[in-house]
């Protein structure tokens, strides 16, 4: 059976406010016409090692009637998952070397991630948490205690991006109270989120999620979204409410097979996020989580997608391409090379001022 989602372990454990009635096992998933009956076996032996979940936003993007849908092919499972390649790693950006304590990652001087919770609306099934989420329990009083109390005792540590899991999953007053034990940490300034909620569930940034991030520190939120037709009127109205509050919103993409891997599809992704009010800020080469290979983009050819948006893009849409290096090292910038030699000279053959 698929795992079921964090239950609340004491007074401090963060459920969900509200229920989330999409589709959570490949019995549903079956019953909704999304993977054929003679798949149910495969599929159920997938839920067992990774959640399964899909709002109903999602449901309805779906054409089940297409193969190769890219909604579905982001959420439905698929029996390939459960083939591990050998590059292939359970933490495969090396979060765990870097974790003093537990809901913490530490590998920036300046910054750290703060997971609350390890719940989703949506199951992502390229996600390079996809060993942990779905399958532990939100942080307790005490070790979320411990987590701002480490925070608070690095004086060096500048940010904090409260990660997941998805951290809109947690109920407003909730978030309020996380916000304001950051709040009284006097060396800590800005506080991000990252979440896929306003688009995959856009119902649940209401006006107390909003007034929720009303707070003495900086508040950035940062979306993943994958593909344009992710970007629905209700999605787009959902991200309003949150600019219209005053908090910048950045988004966050990853490459994917079979998603976005198309100029054009790259192209209008990127469109409707600025047009929804999101400043394109990293498009990711996938992480080799386990059983992802079918998603996985060669770095060369997101390199010359990079290169076929320059010109056809606002620069407003163009996101810094990069790899999180195993093994704990890091974001690096993978973008291509722009100017061939001699073209740094102009049309005359003089040498351009600034070269």
């Amino acid at each position: 059976m698929p795992a079921s989602p964090p239950q609340e372990t004491d007074v401090n454990a963060i459920p969900s406010d509200r229920p989330n009635h999409g589709l959570r096992s490949a019995g549903e998933l079956a019953e909704a016409g999304l993977i054929d009956p003679d798949r149910l076996t495969a599929i159920e032996r997938v839920a067992e090692r990774y959640a399964i979940a899909i709002t109903p936003a999602m449901v309805e993007l779906i054409d089940a009637g297409d193969a190769a849908d890219p909604i579905a092919r982001q959420f439905v499972p698929d029996e390939s998952e459960l083939e591990a390649g050998p590059e292939e790693r359970a933490d495969p950006i090396g979060d765990l070397p870097h974790s003093p304590l537990p809901g913490l990652v530490h590998r920036y001087p300046d910054r750290v991630l703060l997971t609350p919770l390890l719940a989703c609306p949506v199951y992502c099934r390229f996600c390079f948490r996809r060993e942990r989420v779905g399958r532990e329990h939100a942080l307790g009083r005490a070790a979320l205690d411990a987590a701002l109390a480490y925070i608070a005792a690095h004086k060096e540590i500048w940010e904090v991006i409260v990660t997941g899991g998805d951290p809109l999953m947690l109920p407003p007053p909730r978030i309020v109270k996380l916000l304001a034990a950051l709040g009284a940490i006097p060396h800590l300034r800005i506080v991000r989120f990252h979440t896929r909620v306003p688009v995959v569930d856009p119902g649940r940034v209401n006006a107390a999620m909003v007034a929720a991030f009303d707070c003495a520190k900086t508040v950035w939120i940062a979306v993943h979204v994958d593909h344009a037709r992710e970007l629905t009127e209700a999605a787009r109205a959902a991200c309003a409410r949150l600019a219209r509050a005053g908090i910048p919103l950045v988004g966050q993409t990853v490459l994917l097979r079979g998603v976005n891997d198309a100029p054009h599809a790259l192209e209008a992704l990127l469109r409707a996020m600025v047009e929804s009010r999101i400043k394109p800020y990293y498009l990711h080469q996938l992480d080799a989580a386990p059983g992802t290979a079918r998603f996985r983009v060669p770095i060369a050819e997101g390199q010359a997608l990079m290169r076929a948006l320059r010109g056809r893009v606002s620069g407003l849409c163009r996101p810094e391409y990069v790899l999180d290096i195993p093994g704990g090292h890091g974001k690096s910038p993978i973008g291509p090379t722009y100017l061939r030699d001699g073209e740094i000279e102009d049309w005359r053959g003089d040498r351009h001022p600034c070269a």
